[in-house]
């Protein structure tokens, strides 16, 4: 798309913003960006770390620095979040009003579900909703004095489809898109708007595997446009989310099936249900997208209902031998889940800590539904427990049926009032209650259902917490939070059989009865949902991690749909007036583009494939659309890099060292004032990560998360000096067709100030999806670069048993030491990183490995455990290792070159092999120590 029409300059004189978490990463370059603008910025920050850790007012001193240097306007501010009336009195005290709010500040307590306490839990909702909150909320009533304000609120993609370890992130994130979809619907009256996005950011990328263009494209810097266009008085749009990533934005909506409208009567059963879910599942035929509450005529579906016929049924559900909990279940959508499964035959836990009246009396709800369902022949017992005592609530059901099969979080409190009157009390119990109380009643199951591998948990979401609604902030925050972690729930469960579903009903209830006609609460009848929950909590039912509307005898499911959005061209700074421009292009969800991304890994994918294809500008590259899956082996072959030096000193040679496992007691490795003071020889591959050689400079675009890194060699020509400088070339020697994929070898020469060959470093990559280039019309195949013997042999290990071997524990610290040597790929430390990479944790750096192995084999192949002597080492990566974990090399003298043995490395703790078909050659026979003497250790 061309144009020659020039939009404005958004900017922002006279506004004054607030950024929350602002000393660093994306909040650092929002701040810089408004300030850039003319805006005055309040750059909040706490100063903690990552994980919330410590507290330092620098962080935000620094920004502010900066941003005067500039001849910008701002103020520091560190209080904590949860404290948002002093961060909204800083910029009243300076600046006499607030325009904008950005939360961005966030932690991380990522652990697996049963691992979670509830100080992780607590900790992060703290920081990240409630801290949204209150920020907002001190904002809010200056926002409409003035009719002017725009709220930015920070998802994120676990916020949106869940990810492993990051319930509470999750949970939080997804609360944030809840909060912000009312506050639009709020504040349309007082022309405030709010967003909310899901950045990726370059801080979450590798630099080890990306291309320059490409971290140039995924800098925080290039996520603040965004912010910006919709943080503009121009900017009307509201209540959206948004996720953005390398020069992408795509936009988001609801997509539900048509669903299936069953008879009410009777024979509208969970076994019903199940016939027809195919139905009820179905994305290929009928769709529509709904975007508010009124989306749906829930009459006419209840008159549809009644004027069918008998539902179809296949074999009974039956809940024999189970055992369901209940919450809030004294009355309405909870007493019709507590019946039917009694009916079913489930022993039931009827979770209430209310009252009803009998004959006059005051008495406990729960206890009227239990002796509903004992005079009708079932089992079940009262709990009066608050879910915030959910531990409470599971010990009921151990203690009176000995087991726990089914959770029904279906408890509720209403505290609806607009958001300007709503007070911190209101807000904190439907919190507690809604979102809080499903966390620690599931968290009390869990275990339980880990230990038995089975386990149904059905969370109860609401049209409100999907689209948002007037003077329900605090619910639909809630609701939402509660669907993010469902879907977290459902991806770590699924390891133990057990699973998450939520569904968000439209049903008569005691607690909706203070918002709807009594005579629509009579007909929107609690057992025209109850069905659904039954199908989901059988055990023939393998659905998770789903969400579903359901209400009026009809169910259909709903889930997110993205936009094919624009990707931004990387050959130019986004700018806001560029995405303004475009905006019609982002939220276009006709142009056949439009589709379901099921996870993570699929939406990051996704937006850096897009970025790699170089963005949707107006360039025409039609004519070079041939050519594009072309490799040009001459072209790759010839390049050789200009030198480019690297400067090291005594330091970094003794903090590699330790990186590689060395200890206080090698100390020609790791002390400078030692007469044998000395270069471990894989210190080779560091100047690797301070020079530059672009693959792309020679192959076809492609998606750094298909690049693995399959082999290292080494060639040590003299011993490496303890310090100075290293002139560097690199140079593509080698790039092979696998078929759907292919390898490419960079090499990297050092040489000293001589001119002298130092050391040289290989470099083999596997890339998917670039195969089959070989095969094309007009390839011309291309004579690779001569190698040495050692850097392309198979090394073949041994069938016979090892002639030596030594485990060394690594610590659990590892990475994070072994980083410091110049390889920062936050994959090995960041955990959002390692979920994004597919690892629950952040895992050790394959060169780090590397390092040990080539330690321990000199340990066992020289008389005198002299680095000196290895010439050449080459190895293959097969498996990631987790700090911690143990590393044993295995070594075998090469029969045929008294000089070489060859090794292997396994994960003790896994028995898995790290590092595989791998050699060294050293420049004298080795002497193979504690040949035949079993396992040494370190």
């Amino acid at each position: 798309m061309s144009s020659t029409t020039t939009t404005p300059e958004l900017r922002f004189d006279n506004r004054v913003v607030i950024v929350s978490g602002a000393g660093g990463g994306l909040g650092k370059a929002y701040s810089l960006f408004f300030a850039a603008r003319g805006a005055k910025v309040v750059v909040n920050d706490l100063g903690s770390g990552l994980k919330g850790e410590g507290a330092s007012a620098s962080a935000a001193d620094v920004v502010v620095d900066e941003i005067r240097r500039a001849g910008g306007q701002a103020v520091a501010d560190h209080n904590n979040v949860l404290d948002g009336d002093k961060i909204v009195a800083t910029a009243l005290e300076h600046y006499g009003r607030v325009d904008i709010v950005i939360n961005n500040a966030g932690i991380l307590r990522d652990k697996s579900f049963k691992s979670m306490t509830d100080k992780d839990w607590d900790d992060v909702l703290n920081v990240h909703l409630q801290g949204a909150y209150k920020i907002t909320k001190a904002a809010w009533p200056v926002m409409r004095k003035q009719k002017f304000g725009r709220i930015i609120m920070t998802s994120s993609a676990a916020g949106i489809y869940g990810n492993f370890g990051q319930a509470n992130y999750a949970a939080a994130k997804q609360a944030l898109v809840g909060l912000s979809n009312s506050l639009a619907r709020e504040g349309a009256k007082y022309n405030i708007t709010s967003n909310a996005i899901a950045p990726l950011a370059a801080s979450r990328m590798t630099a080890t595997v990306m291309p320059q263009e490409m971290l140039e494209a995924l800098k925080p810097e290039f996520i603040a446009p965004l912010v910006g266009y919709l943080t503009h008085e121009s900017t009307q749009q509201s209540g959206g989310l948004f996720e953005i990533g390398g020069g992408v934005i795509t936009a988001h909506r609801w997509q539900g099936t048509d669903g299936v409208v069953f008879k009410a009567d009777s024979s509208f059963t969970p076994a019903a249900v199940k016939q027809r879910f195919a139905e009820i599942d179905n994305f290929n035929g009928r769709v529509y997208y709904p975007a508010s509450m009124q989306d749906n005529d829930w009459m006419g579906k209840l008159a549809e209902a009644q004027a069918l016929s008998e539902n179809a049924q296949g074999a009974e559900l039956r809940f024999d031998g189970k055992v369901a909990l209940v919450t809030g279940a004294g009355a309405g959508l909870g007493r019709a889940y507590a019946l039917m499964f009694a009916r079913s035959g489930a022993k039931v836990v009827v979770n209430d800590l209310g009252s009803a009246e009998r004959d006059g009396k005051k008495v406990r709800a729960a206890d009227l539904v239990v002796d509903e369902i004992k005079r009708a022949g079932g089992q079940a017992v009262a709990n009066y427990d608050s879910v915030e005592d959910g531990d409470r609530l599971v010990a009921t059901a151990i203690e009176s049926f000995g087991r726990i099969d089914i959770v029904v979080n279906n408890a509720g409190i209403l505290r609806d009032k607009a958001f300007a009157n709503a007070t911190p009390a209101d807000w904190d119990l439907v919190y507690r209650v809604h979102l809080r109380g499903t966390y620690k009643v599931s968290k009390a199951a869990w275990p339980h259902f880990v230990r038995q591998k089975s386990g149904a948990i059905i969370n109860t979401n609401s049209a409100v917490g999907m689209f948002g609604n007037f003077g329900q902030t605090n619910y639909s925050a809630a609701k939402a939070g509660i669907q993010g972690f469902t879907n977290t729930l459902a991806i770590e469960g699924a390891k133990y059989g057990i699973r998450a579903n939520a569904i968000a009903p439209n049903a008569g209830t005691a607690m909706t009865a203070t918002i709807m006609p009594a005579e629509v609460v009579e007909m929107l009848k609690p057992e025209y949902v109850a069905p659904l929950v039954g199908y989901l909590a059988h055990e023939s039912t393998e659905h998770s991690g789903k969400l579903f509307q359901v209400g009026s005898c009809w169910v259909s499911e709903v889930r997110r749909q993205r936009s094919g959005g624009v990707a931004f061209p990387l050959t130019a700074p986004i700018t806001p007036e560029a995405i303004a421009k475009r905006w019609a292009d982002v939220v276009n969800f006709d142009d056949g583009r439009a589709h379901y991304v099921a996870d993570t890994r699929q939406s990051s994918a996704e937006l850096l494939a897009n970025a790699m294809g170089g963005g949707s500008g107006d360039n025409d590259n039609s004519a070079a659309q041939d050519d594009e899956t072309a490799v040009d082996l001459k072209r790759a072959y010839a390049g050789t890099s200009e030198p480019q030096a690297f400067d090291y000193t005594t330091r970094d040679v003794a903090l590699y060292a330790l990186g590689i496992g060395a200890s206080r007691g090698d100390l020609k490795l790791v002390y400078e004032n030692s007469d044998d003071f000395q270069t471990f020889p894989t210190y080779a591959v560091i100047p690797a990560f301070h020079t530059r050689m672009d693959l792309t400079d020679y192959l076809p675009p492609f998606n750094p998360m298909m690049l693995l890194h399959g082999e290292q060699f080494v060639e040590i020509h003299r011993p490496l000096p303890t310090s100075g400088r290293l002139m560097c070339t690199t140079q593509i020697v080698d790039i092979q067709d696998k078929g759907k994929g292919l390898t490419a070898t960079g090499r990297l020469t050092m040489r000293d100030a001589e001119g002298n060959v130092v050391a040289v470093s290989e470099s083999t990559s596997f890339i998917r999806g670039l195969g089959g280039f070989s095969k094309k019309p007009g390839f011309q195949p291309v004579q690779a670069v001569a190698r040495p013997e050692a850097a392309t042999a198979a090394n073949v290990i041994p069938r016979h048993a090892p002639d030596a071997v030594l485990a060394q524990k690594t610590s659990e610290e590892q990475a994070a030491v072994y980083r410091l040597a110049g390889d920062l790929n936050p994959l090995h430390i960041d955990p959002e990183m390692s979920k994004l990479g597919g690892f629950k944790t952040p895992i050790l750096h394959g060169l780090c490995t590397f390092g040990h192995a080539a330690r321990h084999v000199v340990k066992l192949a020289t008389a005198k455990d002299d680095p000196r002597e290895l010439r050449s080492i080459k190895a293959r990566f097969s498996a990631p290792v987790i700090p911690g974990e143990t590393l044993e090399t295995s070594v075998w003298a090469d029969g045929n070159n008294p000089c070489r043995v060859f090794f292997q490395v396994r994960v003790v703790e896994r028995d898995v092999i790290a590092i595989s078909n791998a050699a060294a050659e050293f420049a004298s026979p080795v002497s193979i120590a504690g040949s035949g003497s079993g396992n040494a250790k370190l």
